[in-house]
């Protein structure tokens, strides 16, 4: 279903209207009485009128309609859909027509949709309950839908703990209201099953032979070092179930990102150990050049001719020096070297 936009004529004429009809009809109600108490019969007709126009009088003002910027109504006649109003203004409709919109009581509890006329209700713990009104209005404005943190599988098996946060708006209000049963609930779970989607293609940290983009590939793709590509496929995977319902999804981010706490505390024995064994690589191969290139200014400038055994010696003692994790205690050697 379209949506089509409604061509609503001014309200404030028609307001000014029932309110002057309803004082005349007041009116008639008083010349009546005034009239029946003077004995004249000609008075019921005028009171019969002016109890009729203020039993019904209250209909026109049903087709009363204010709209804020940034904030649409979606109307339907006897259960067909005429159309939905967009710009801000004060409108007359039809007063039969009623506004429809099965997600107006609804408020993820992890979202900042909360209406503009919603009342506080009460605050317990830091947590603020608000109890949204009756309006049938759809919010056209950009609203954030933070994720509740969920425990997913990575394509290695591990478990990590994730959570988004979308940045999402109505675009078409026809879809987001009979398209599907509540938009906001939808939203939510579509959200919840793209992250499952995404997140199980991908290791947490880069892990050789590991294809994350589909290609056949493998590639260094990861959680942690391609969060930015990461939330782009969760925006696009969302984008696609949710464009029936009428939404966008303009942005997504990742707000939190770890290992699920069972195990966190191994996976971080085992980065801590492949940090140190990285760095004693670096520290053994600066060493190496370093004893390279000692004793090629030995030779260089002929100070002293050591045989094999000595040199092994001295590379033996340079590597002990420069690898230990303690500053070395200098020895000299006041004798003969051999």
């Amino acid at each position: 279903m379209q949506e089509k936009i409604l061509k609503a004529r001014p309200g404030m004429p028609m307001l000014i209207l029932s309110i002057a009809l309803y004082i005349i009809f007041i009116g008639l109600i008083v010349l009546g009485a005034i009239l029946l108490n003077n004995n004249n019969s000609i008075g019921g007709l005028p009171l019969a009128l002016g109890i009729i126009g203020v039993v019904f009088g209250f209909i026109p003002f049903l087709g009363l309609k204010a709209l804020k910027p940034q904030e649409a109504i979606v109307l339907s006649l006897f259960g067909e859909y005429i159309g939905t109003i967009r710009e801000p203004g004060f409108y007359f409709v039809n007063p039969f027509s009623t506004a429809y919109n099965p997600a107006a009581k609804t408020r993820l509890g992890q979202s900042s949709d909360v209406d503009s006329s919603a009342k506080l209700a009460s605050t317990v713990d830091g947590k603020t309950t608000y109890v949204p009104d009756n309006s049938k209005k759809i919010s056209l404005k950009i609203m954030t839908l933070s994720n509740s943190r969920q425990k997913v599988n990575d394509v290695l098996g591990n478990p990590v703990e994730i959570s988004i946060a979308v940045m999402w708006r109505v675009v078409d209000t026809a879809k987001a209201v009979f398209n599907v049963d509540n938009f906001k609930e939808y939203l939510s779970l579509q959200c919840d099953s793209a992250v499952r989607n995404i997140v199980r293609v991908y290791p947490y940290d880069i892990a050789p032979g590991i294809d994350t983009t589909g290609d056949g590939e493998p590639d260094e793709g990861s959680l942690r070092g391609s969060s930015a590509l990461v939330a782009e496929r969760i925006r696009k995977e969302i984008q696609d179930k949710v464009e029936e319902a009428g939404l966008e999804i303009i942005e997504a981010r990742i707000t939190y990102l770890a290992y699920a706490p069972e195990i966190a505390a191994a996976m971080l024995q085992r980065q801590q150990a492949s940090a140190i064994i990285d760095a004693r690589k670096m520290i053994v191969d600066g060493a190496v050049g370093m004893v390279e290139m000692a004793l090629e200014k030995l030779n260089e400038n002929n100070i002293v001719e050591l045989d094999e055994e000595r040199k092994a010696a001295m590379v033996s003692n340079l590597l002990v020096v420069l690898c230990g994790n303690k500053d070395a205690q200098p020895i000299v050697n006041s004798g003969s070297l051999y």
